[in-house]
C-alpha cells in the first residue's frame, strides 16, 4: 500500500470536489430551469426520466417526516460537520493511497453538493434524475448523490483489496 504525498493528496482532493460540486450545482440548475413544474422527460425507452423533485430528507426521503427544525440540524448542521471531519481524515491520515482519498473526496464533493442547496436553497436538496427498467426503478437522486455512492463503492472495494499483513502460524 502506497500512500499519497500530501502534495497530490491536496490536488487530488480539489480537483474532485471542484469537477463534481461544479458539475452537480450545474445540472441542478439546469434541472431547475427546465424541468420544475413541468411534466417528466422519458429517455432510452423510459430507462432514463429527468423529473424534478425537492428532497427535503435524505437518501430515498428518509427523515423528510422530522419536524423541521430536527431536519436543519440532522441534514444541515450535522452533515456539514460530518463532511469537516472527513476532510479533516482525509489530510490527517497519513496511510492513505490515491483510490482511498479519491473515495472521500468523491464522497465529501457530493455532501458538499447537497449542503449547498441546503443551506441557499431553504434545507431542501434538489433531485431530478431516476432510473430504472420496467417497473424497478431508483429513487429521484441527483450528480451529488451519484458522486457520494461512487465514494462508497470505491471505499468498500479499497477496503477489501488492502494487502493484509501475514499472520503467524
Amino acid at each position: 500500500m502506497v500512500s499519497i504525498p500530501i502534495a497530490q493528496r491536496f490536488a487530488l482532493v480539489v480537483l474532485t470536489l471542484v469537477v463534481c460540486v461544479g458539475c452537480d450545482q450545474q445540472t441542478k440548475a439546469f434541472a431547475t430551469a427546465n424541468l420544475r413544474g413541468h411534466e417528466s422527460h422519458s429517455f432510452l425507452a423510459d430507462t432514463v426520466r429527468l423529473v424534478y423533485a425537492e428532497n427535503s430528507g435524505s437518501f430515498l426521503g428518509f427523515g423528510d417526516a422530522l419536524p423541521g427544525p430536527w431536519k436543519t440540524v440532522v441534514f444541515t448542521y450535522g452533515c456539514t460537520a460530518g463532511v469537516a471531519a472527513m476532510l479533516i481524515y482525509i489530510f490527517m491520515t497519513a496511510r492513505l493511497t490515491a483510490l482511498q482519498v479519491l473515495a472521500w473526496s468523491l464522497i465529501c464533493a457530493g455532501g458538499i453538493g447537497n449542503l449547498i442547496d441546503r443551506w441557499m436553497g431553504g434545507g431542501y436538496v434538489r433531485d431530478f434524475l431516476n432510473l430504472g427498467l420496467g417497473p424497478v426503478r431508483t429513487g429521484i437522486f441527483n450528480v451529488a448523490d451519484a458522486a457520494m455512492m461512487a465514494g462508497c463503492f470505491l471505499a468498500l472495494v479499497t477496503s477489501w483489496t488492502r494487502p493484509h499483513p501475514p499472520s503467524e502460524s
